[in-house]
């Protein structure tokens, strides 16, 4: 079974310390014991520190073996002294992981669940040297450790700790840390960091009984939740297997109101609740989140989100999900982008498509491999690693906006039409999916007698069997799938060129994963028909007075 790869997105869940700063005989399960070689300490369970915000690794033992796995990357040497500078693998997602200190976090609760003291004193010692050595602007500390998602995340492994640990430089340091999370000038409005910020807020508020910074994190939630997530519960982050992140923060920002005494607004709890609909909906056949934006094909929600009524969900914030089917693997399903420019998670994808047909994966954008600062971080961001329409001779312009002009949704088929100006005329591209007898059909055009070409990224496993007359058929085993390419007036468009590998032929199907994908490239044409047929190398196909059938399913030739 494949995994959630997240790695910035780190799903911590801070319990709410609510009343007065003394918690430690606190307990949501009881007493713990069985220390080997001697007396264990008798230790409360505390909500800040039991629930499911630890990383799978590193474990308890492996910080105590001096040795810690993050992110995928290999096992680190933290040797007894620990140097707080490290960046052994020059990965900023590493860096910011090793700050945010959740491995230490380990140690506190496998105290909690042992009674072992030396879990507590590795813990409290590896937090006393990390305070002592990253002083907040101090000329030694490196910047990257108080940025704003280091500092969010750091503070459910430190409120842990404080549960057993009342030392003065526990304290302070949390005291800095809240006087960075209330400054509005670092607070990242709208945005999946904003609940951190607010929940580490929060948290700290409740804690030390100081009602200014819980009352300050309660009232931005309120608005950054209107922000992020719409009145339709679509994430407007522009990735949404980050819609299972912020839900997830949003259920442990609201159990935390309530620990302190608080009531939920409803904008918040409602917004939430909209969100299962929404990552229903952008969940594939095959239970993985279709991987738009920084989502990698990975993403599993593992939790519970309902069966919506609709089958087909168009998205003010620049989404169609559609779908034959709730829980049948071998259901087809397809995404189409629109909306506003792209933003934080966002990718160069308007106007691009994704299918899958037949269980399997048939048309793939290129993924997300990293938050990296690297050439081919840049090139997954471009419209080149989408399936879009590009126009001939004509200079992109990025973060341009685009819209849904037209639909026709029926039970069998459904077709929309997508259009903006991002090469500075009109690109418009119409979309047909047809089910039962599976294809998809794509027009795109621009306006000014301008040319158009376009790009058509299969999944991997697929590879070119034959290439010729307009006709490009691919390949894995037994299963085939065909592209045609017409003119409106029903004339083959031939002169397909195909890559694997090269400059465009990638994809990042996991995290820091590249592997090789056939990626068709259309010749530059006023007006471009692409029917993708899978299950089948010889589709019966005809067309004339602007009709085509295909495998006896017809429709016109302009689709809408």
């Amino acid at each position: 079974m494949r995994r959630l790869a997240i790695p910035l997105a780190l799903t911590l869940a801070l319990g709410g310390l609510a009343g007065t700063p003394a918690h430690a005989d606190r307990q949501t399960g009881g007493q713990m014991g069985g220390q080997a070689g001697g007396q264990a300490d008798k230790v409360a369970r505390t909500a800040a520190c039991q629930g499911d915000w630890l990383p799978g690794t590193p474990t308890a033992a492996d910080v105590m073996g001096g040795e810690i796995s993050l992110v995928g990357l290999p096992a680190y040497k933290l040797g007894e002294k620990v140097d707080w500078g490290a960046s052994p693998y020059k990965n900023r997602s590493w860096e910011f992981v090793f700050q945010s200190l959740r491995w230490l976090g380990t140690l506190v609760v496998e105290y909690e669940n042992t009674g072992e003291r030396r879990y507590l004193d590795r813990a409290t010692e590896l937090a006393k040297d990390w305070v002592a050595h990253n002083k907040y602007g101090a000329r030694g500390t490196k910047p990257y450790v108080w940025k704003d998602h280091p500092v969010s995340l750091r503070t459910q492994p430190l409120l842990c700790l404080s549960e057993h640990v009342k030392d003065a430089w526990l304290k302070d340091s949390l005291a800095v840390h809240a006087k960075l999370l209330a400054n509005p000038a670092l607070y990242k409005k709208g945005h999946n960091h904003g609940i951190d910020q607010d929940i580490a807020l929060m948290g700290i508020g409740c804690r030390y009984g100081r009602k200014d910074w819980a009352d300050l994190a309660s009232r931005r939630l309120t608005g950054t939740v209107k922000l992020d997530v719409d009145s339709q519960g679509a994430l407007m982050e522009q990735a949404p297997r980050y819609a299972v992140y912020v839900y997830g923060r949003l259920q442990v920002a609201m159990t935390n109101m309530k620990s302190c005494g608080r009531k939920v607004p409803g904008q918040i709890s409602s917004r939430a609740e909209a969100l299962k609909d929404f990552i229903a909906h952008a969940t594939m056949p095959n239970g993985f989140m279709v991987p738009l934006g920084d989502g990698s094909a990975e993403t599993e929600p593992k939790m519970e989100t309902g069966t919506p009524k609709q089958k087909v969900k168009v998205y003010r914030a620049g989404y169609v999900f559609g779908r034959t089917a709730f829980d049948k693997q071998d259901s087809a399903y397809y995404s189409i982008r629109f909306g506003p420019g792209m933003k934080f998670h966002g990718h160069e994808d308007h106007l691009g498509v994704t299918y899958y047909a037949q269980g399997r994966d048939v048309l793939v954008d290129a993924g997300f491999h990293s938050y990296e600062k690297s050439a081919y971080r840049y090139w997954t961001l471009s419209p080149e690693a989408h399936n879009v329409p590009t126009v001939a001779g004509a200079k992109f312009r990025p973060r341009t906006s685009s819209r849904l002009t037209k639909s026709s949704l029926g039970d069998d088929r459904q077709a929309f039409r997508v259009t903006d100006d991002a090469y500075g005329v009109s690109r418009t591209r119409s979309v047909l999916v047809n089910h039962g007898e599976d294809l998809m059909a794509v027009l795109d055009t621009a306006s000014g007698g301008k040319r158009v070409r376009n790009l058509w990224r299969f999944a991997p496993s697929l590879k070119v069997v034959s290439n010729g007359g307009g006709k490009v058929v691919l390949g894995d085993g037994k299963f085939k799938v065909t592209l045609l390419q017409l003119s409106p007036s029903c004339a083959k468009v031939g002169g397909q060129r195909v890559e694997r590998g090269g400059k465009l032929g990638w994809v990042s199907p996991t995290y820091l994963s590249r592997q090789a994908a056939t990626v068709v490239v259309s010749p530059a044409a006023k007006s471009l028909l692409t029917v993708v047929v899978p299950g089948t190398d010889a589709p019966k196909v005809s067309c004339s007075g602007g009709k085509v059938t295909v495998e006896g399913v017809s429709f016109s030739a302009r689709l809408l």
